[in-house]
Parts: structure tokens; sequence; C-alpha cells
């Protein structure tokens, strides 16, 4: 027979085990964060966009142009070609204005003694001045070739200072080319030209000058 000590036991226990099952079942039952929970909490903090670098500008093409007739007329080379044709051309100017005043000098001669020659002497004089005449024309064709050949000579020395000297202006300040200006007809405005005839000038005349 259980004693009422034992059956106080009993109810307590079975009191008891109602309490803790609930409270086992609200322990496991206990819903987790959701995905929405999950999402509303603070995320880790995502590195701004770095901005992107600008471009630099481009630099315009640097050009230079030249006035080319200066360069014979203002340059100290020119000026010394100039003077160098001009003396050779009067030269030979005077040679040639002797020789046609002998000429004159000779023809007056035979026009005054021609009505008193035969006529196999005015034949034979005629024949002797025509000669003359045709010497005198191969000296000046001589003369012409000579002089031409010179101012050449003179004009190949003026265009190979005034290229050197415009290389080495181009390189030392930075020009990507140098023309001649009346070749210049368009440029184009990322193209920067500008007039560097003084400073060509200047670099061909310390070059004379040494």
């Amino acid at each position: 027979m259980i004693s009422p000590a034992m059956r106080l036991l009993l109810a307590l226990l079975v009191c008891a085990l109602p309490a803790q099952g609930f409270s086992a079942e609200t322990t496991a039952a206990e819903p987790k964060p959701s995905t929405t929970q999950q999402a509303a909490s603070p995320a880790d903090p995502v590195p701004a966009p770095k901005p992107a670098t600008a471009a630099g500008t481009p630099q315009p093409l640097r050009l230079g142009y030249v006035e080319l007739t200066r360069m014979g007329t203002d340059s100290e080379l020119g000026k010394a070609s100039r003077a160098k044709a001009q003396e050779k051309q009067q030269k030979l100017e005077a040679q040639l204005e002797s020789k046609r005043k002998q000429l004159d000098k000779q023809k007056t001669a035979l026009e005054a003694k021609i009505a008193t020659m035969t006529p196999a002497q005015k034949q034979t004089k005629a024949k002797e001045f025509q000669k003359k005449v045709e010497e005198f024309q191969a000296t000046v064709l001589k003369a012409e070739k000579e002089l031409q050949s010179l101012q050449m000579d003179l004009e190949n020395t003026l265009s190979k200072a005034v290229e050197q000297a415009a290389t080495e202006y181009g390189k030392t300040n930075g020009l990507a080319l140098v023309v001649v200006k009346r070749e210049l007809l368009y440029v184009d405005s990322g193209v920067a030209a500008e007039d560097v005839t003084d400073g060509i000038l200047k670099l061909m005349d310390a070059k004379y000058k040494k």
C-alpha cells in the first residue's frame, strides 16, 4: 500500500512533467531569424568606387613655318650669295660688252670698205665676220651657263643651310615639323602653327659667322 508521502511525491512529479515538456517545446520551436531580418542587419561596408581618372587634355601638334624668300634676302648667307652672283654677272657682262664693241667696230670698218672690194673679197670678209659673230654668240652662251651654274651652287648651299637650321631649331623647340609658309594651305584646330622665320634666321647667321 502506497504511503501518503509517496502519493504526494508522484503528484508533484506528474505536475512537473507538462511544464518541462512545454519548456522544451518552446525552446525547440523558437523561430530562427528570417532572411528578411538577416538582410536588415547591418552588412559589411562596401568600398565606394574610385572616381574615374579624367583623361589628360591632348597637346596640340606644333609646327613651324618659314617665309622662304626672307631666307635669301635677310640672312647673311643669302646676302653674301646674292652679292657673289651679282659680282660674277657684272664681270661677265663687262667681258661680253667689250667683245660686242669690237664686233661693232669691225662691222663699221667692213662696211666702209665693202664698196671697193671685189665680189670674192666681199664673200671672204663676210665669212670671216660671220665666224666672229658665231664665236661671240658661243661666248654669250658660255657666260650664261657659267652664271647659271654659280647661281645653282649658291642656291643649293643656301637651301642646305636653311634645312640644317630648321632641323636644329625644330628639335630644340619641340616642333613636329617645319614647312614653307606658302605650302601651309590649311591648319586644323588641333595643330598649333607658328612663324619661326626670325628664329631660323638668327640660327643661320650665327652659324655663318663662325
